[in-house]
């Protein structure tokens, strides 16, 4: 299966830098990618600032939300849990909301207010997590603390409603389509912070593969196993948190992808053992986006945003494990 996965991405990455408004040959693709000098100039600008930068990005971002759901429902033991079910996705949209809306701002081609829309996407998702920490020391229930992250993903989407009653129509305009989540927000010189930001809590992910195989077996289980459970989902709280923000602050809220990812790569590998679960899933999650990546260059009239295709391709999957729920968790 990972054969299979790798030969999609190796598949889809290509495709990604083909298609678009402007039909650029593979044989074409690939003399730019390898650094010929003769090329078609606007092609070359359009692969190497454009496409690649978006193809990347999906990877990473794919492999960050679909980890951060992973741990997320295995953290709560709830297998409809995702990044956005604790807040944190509301809480960058309430950070950019107040950049955009509350001050008049508008995203715009410069770095000040790239860096303000990113700032505000961080420090809304920071808030967030603070508070969920903090409720953390004197909640011993994971079910009750994803009740408060439910219940504060409530107040953050008040908030955004309310300004946008007061906004501007320009405001409004500009942070909707924000909100729609796209790829093709970082450029090539962005990409390495992007990158870096992602790449580190994902490597944090793969040292907790052991306290989350653990937390399958039950709470009881794992501390007699010597698991330090309010740490240890601490860490888990704050590595997904993390993942969420980040990506969601680069390529706003990206929906159903930390949802649907864990359970297709538990379908298709058969075991929820998190050694094996946790680079699948990532893998998975890169293939699903890239191939969201994909169809949303497919149209002559430009770029489909994310949210309008990740439901499509989502829903059946997800319906398919309601469904079938008492078949698919496994532990090997």
């Amino acid at each position: 299966m990972t054969v299979i996965l790798t030969a999609a991405v190796v598949v889809l990455l290509p495709a990604c830098l083909i298609a678009g408004s402007v039909s650029i040959p593979l044989r074409e693709v690939a003399a730019i990618i390898s650094g010929s000098t003769d090329v078609n100039e606007i092609h070359r600008i359009i692969v190497v600032e454009t496409r690649l930068p978006m193809a990347l990005t999906a990877i990473l971002a794919g492999a960050s939300l679909s980890i951060a759901g992973l741990m997320l429902q295995t953290t709560f033991n709830n297998h409809l849990a995702d990044p956005s079910i604790l807040g944190i996705s509301t809480g960058s949209s309430l950070g950019v909301a107040i950049v955009m809306l509350l001050f008049g701002g508008v995203i715009g081609t410069g770095f000040g207010s790239y860096l303000s829309v990113l700032m505000g996407a961080i420090v809304g998702a920071a808030v967030v997590m603070a508070v969920l920490l903090a409720f953390s020391t004197v909640v011993k229930n994971s079910l009750l603390l994803l009740i408060i992250g439910i219940m504060i993903s409530y107040l953050a989407s008040s908030a955004i409603s309310l300004l946008n009653f007061f906004s501007t129509q320009e405001g409004v305009h500009s942070f909707v389509i924000w909100g729609l989540g796209n790829f093709s927000g970082i450029t090539l010189d962005r990409l390495p912070l992007f990158a870096l930001l992602t790449l580190l809590p994902i490597f944090g992910s793969f040292l907790l593969c052991k306290p989350l195989n653990a937390l399958l077996l039950g709470t009881r289980y794992a501390e007699n196993l010597g698991v330090n459970l309010r740490a240890t989902r601490n860490w888990l709280i704050t590595i997904s948190s993390l993942l969420t923000a980040v990506v969601t602050a680069f390529c706003g809220p990206i929906g159903f992808i930390g949802l649907m990812v864990p359970h297709m790569a538990r379908l298709m590998y058969r075991t929820s053992n998190h050694s094996v679960l946790l680079p699948a899933t990532a893998l998975s999650g890169s293939v699903i986006a890239l191939l969201c990546c994909w169809l949303s260059s497919l149209s002559p009239a430009g770029t489909i945003p994310i949210n309008a295709i990740t439901p499509i391709i989502a829903i059946p999957v997800i319906v398919y494990i309601i469904v079938n729920r008492k078949n698919i968790f496994y532990f090997n």
